[in-house]
């Protein structure tokens, strides 16, 4: 069984959500990338308007190396915009050949705009419109990075039961409780 788990995948899939869920699922600590930066920042959204996205970023690479220093058994639900960065990328795909399993949790664009439509979370507006409206244009760009990083793809648009069953049984091998 792997030592940690990592979930990668666009706002509103559902990684807080089902990270804590699996992480109670497997006995292992839950760590919250956004939650450890506003603990650190504040609210991303005011962070984000005061400094820009740059350093937010910046901010977010370094968090990020943090918090995979950190040792133990534990799952990361990591910010949508973490695999931007080559660094994070190359991290994550290094994290993963020491025996740690990422994961993207991937739902289709109109699936997450009706879930940010429904709640956006606070998050900010990466392209000036609305939250919602541009998931199509981020997600085609971010897809194919997160499915770089990604040892296995679980699909997010199912009931939230289903996919922490399905990151489980990714984290635990069928022959172990």
């Amino acid at each position: 069984m792997p030592a940690r788990l990592v979930l990668v995948g666009y706002r509103a899939s559902g990684k807080s959500t089902v990270g804590r869920a699996a992480a109670r699922r497997l006995g292992w600590r839950f760590v919250d990338s956004d939650h450890r930066l506003e603990s650190e920042l504040g609210p991303i959204a005011a962070f984000f308007a005061a400094h820009g996205e740059a350093e937010f970023r910046r901010r977010e690479s370094a968090c990020l190396a943090a918090l995979l220093a950190e040792t133990g058994p534990q799952v990361l639900a990591t910010g949508g915009g973490i695999v931007l960065s080559e660094a994070n990328r190359a991290a994550l795909r290094a994290l993963s050949a020491a025996g740690a399993l990422v994961v993207y949790l991937h739902a289709d664009a109109a699936c997450l705009a009706a879930r940010l439509r429904q709640d956006d979370g606070g998050r900010p507006s990466l392209t000036g419109g609305g939250v919602a409206d541009e998931v199509p244009r981020i997600l085609g760009v971010r897809d194919p990075l997160y499915r770089e990083v990604a040892d296995a793809v679980v699909d997010a648009s199912r009931p939230r039961a289903e996919v922490v069953a399905a990151v489980v049984a990714l984290a635990r091998p069928a022959d172990e409780p």
